[in-house]
C-alpha cells in the first residue's frame, strides 16, 4: 500500500504543477483577445489565426487542468444527500465514481481521442477558416488532460481505500497549495479586515 500511496502523492505533484501553469493560457488568452480587439478597432484588421488561436488556449487550459480541479475536489457536485451521510460512505461513493465511471470514460475518451490526433497530424489538417490553423495542436489537449484526468481519479481511489484500510488521511478535507507564509498573510489580513467580529474585551 505504501508504493501506491507513493504513486499517488506523484500524481498529486504532477498535476499540481500542470494546474499552476495552466493558469497562463488563460492569461496569454486573454491578452491575445485584447491585442486583437485593439488591432481591429485601430488599423481595421483581424485574423481568424488570432481568434482561433485564442480558443486553442482555452481548450488547453481547461482540459490539462482537470486533474488539478480532481485533485482539489472543485468539480460540480450534488452533495444534498452524499454530505448527509457518514465519512465511509462518502469515502465508498466516491470510490464506485472512480472505479466505475470516471476510470471507464477516460479510457473510452482516450480510446477515441488518440486516434483522432494521429488523423489530424499526418493529414495536417487545416481550418477550413480563411488563415486559420492547423487543428492537430488542439487535438493533442485532449488525450492529455483526459490522461491527466484518469491518473488523477486513480491517485483519489488510492487515497480513498487507504483511508478504509486505516492507512492513509482523511481524502475529504480541503487542500491548499498554499505556504506557511501565505497561510499566516491571509490569517493577519482577516483579524485586520473591517468586517472582522472585533476581538473580545479581557482587560476587565
Amino acid at each position: 500500500m505504501q508504493a501506491l500511496l507513493k504513486l499517488s502523492r506523484a500524481i498529486d505533484w504532477l498535476n499540481a504543477t500542470v494546474g499552476k501553469y495552466a493558469i497562463w493560457l488563460i492569461f496569454a488568452a486573454t491578452v491575445i483577445s485584447a491585442l486583437n480587439a485593439v488591432v481591429r478597432k485601430a488599423f481595421n484588421f483581424s485574423s481568424n489565426a488570432y481568434l482561433e488561436v485564442q480558443w486553442y488556449l482555452f481548450a488547453w487550459s481547461f482540459l490539462i487542468a482537470a486533474g488539478y480541479t480532481l485533485l482539489h475536489r472543485e468539480h460540480v457536485r450534488i452533495d444534498v444527500l452524499n454530505s448527509r451521510l457518514p465519512k465511509r460512505a462518502q469515502v465508498w461513493i466516491d470510490i464506485i465514481g472512480f472505479a466505475f465511471f470516471l476510470t471507464p470514460l477516460c479510457i473510452v475518451v482516450l480510446y477515441l481521442g488518440i486516434p483522432m490526433l494521429i488523423s489530424k497530424f499526418q493529414s495536417g489538417e487545416v481550418s477550413p477558416n480563411a488563415g486559420g490553423l492547423v487543428r492537430w495542436p488542439v487535438w493533442l489537449a485532449l488525450p492529455l488532460g483526459f490522461g491527466l484526468l484518469l491518473l488523477q481519479g486513480w491517485s483519489e481511489l488510492i487515497k480513498r481505500i487507504a483511508f478504509l484500510r486505516g492507512v492513509g488521511p482523511d481524502p475529504m478535507g480541503r487542500l491548499t497549495d498554499k505556504s506557511a507564509e501565505e497561510e499566516l498573510a491571509e490569517a493577519l489580513r482577516r483579524e485586520t479586515s473591517p468586517d472582522a467580529a472585533p476581538a473580545a474585551d479581557t482587560t476587565r
